[in-house]
């Protein structure tokens, strides 16, 4: 009993770690709850693109002596644009138009980094440093991920229409194009507010997996939400402590977590199929 009250009480007694979990509860809100949309809707690379594009524009507000977020944002939005325009006027497929653009600006963004003189460490923007957040860091954090968290909920029933069924929202007078630009906005303030703690690789893993254990474990989406919400809260704290005690990388133990939650829930899960899903969210509207 001792032990595991230690494990708990030693971290909360360092000021860094009371932040890191504060911040690791924010961003595991808002990312589980962003994650089911994006497993619904088959967005997952489209986190992977818009976390990595995100890359030359924290480069550039650094130089310009912009904070890192608005230059993020602003990469973020880009890539976004640039991926919905492509994909309407060519050809090619939209995951296609994805790779190439992520990829292109993430390129762009390497390059940038290794010609620009700075002290930050290239491998804390993008694996993160949770445990290096700072007092403005978290209200930072809390400000983005707390607005984002409450529009998403606001909105969560014309967002679940538009990632569900496009056709029957747009025949009841819902502005498709207003709440997809939304969306990914939304998706690009998620990725902001988790680059510092956990960075721009990882924080797709976290945009993706508790949306798809829920997914496994529930047919609902009302139900969906909340399992969600408990996976990536719950790996996040423990992951968090469990650096703490293994003097280890706290995103990679966030993820680690996650996948494994993910393996059980796909061993024990039970067989329900998109129908039943379906169905689920049918009834709940």
């Amino acid at each position: 009993m001792t032990e595991l009250w230690d494990f708990f009480a030693v971290p909360l007694s360092y000021g860094f770690m009371q932040r890191a979990l504060l911040a690791a509860v924010l961003i595991g809100a808002v990312c589980s709850v962003l994650s089911c949309y994006l497993v619904l809707k088959g967005w997952s690379l489209m986190g992977d693109a818009i976390s990595h594009a995100v890359l030359p524009g924290v480069v550039l507000a650094f130089v310009l002596g912009l904070p890192l977020a608005v230059g993020a944002f602003a990469a973020g939005l880009t890539c976004a644009l640039l991926t919905g325009y492509l994909t309407e006027n060519s050809r090619v497929k939209e995951d296609t138009v994805r790779g190439i653009v992520f990829s292109g600006m993430f390129a762009f963004g390497l390059v940038l980094f290794t010609k620009v003189e700075t002290d930050q460490h290239l491998n804390h923007i993008l694996f993160g440093n949770m445990l290096g957040i700072t007092p403005r860091d978290l209200v930072e954090v809390a400000i983005i991920a707390g607005g984002t968290l409450l529009i998403v909920l606001a909105r969560r029933r014309d967002l679940l229409l538009y990632c569900f069924d496009p056709q029957h929202a747009r025949a009841i007078g819902l502005p498709l194009e207003v709440i997809h630009y939304g969306l990914l906005i939304l998706l690009a303030l998620t990725i902001i507010a988790s680059l510092k703690a956990v960075g721009i690789i990882l924080v797709v893993a976290m945009l993706v997996a508790p949306g798809a254990i829920a997914y496994l474990l529930s047919d609902r989406f009302e139900r969906m939400l909340v399992i969600a919400a408990s996976v990536a809260i719950g790996s996040s704290v423990l992951g968090t402590l469990v650096s703490f005690h293994i003097d280890g990388a706290t995103g990679p133990c966030i993820v680690l977590i996650q996948a494994f939650a993910f393996v059980l829930a796909f061993l024990f899960a039970p067989r329900r199929g998109v129908l039943a899903l379906r169905r689920g969210n049918h009834s709940a509207g």
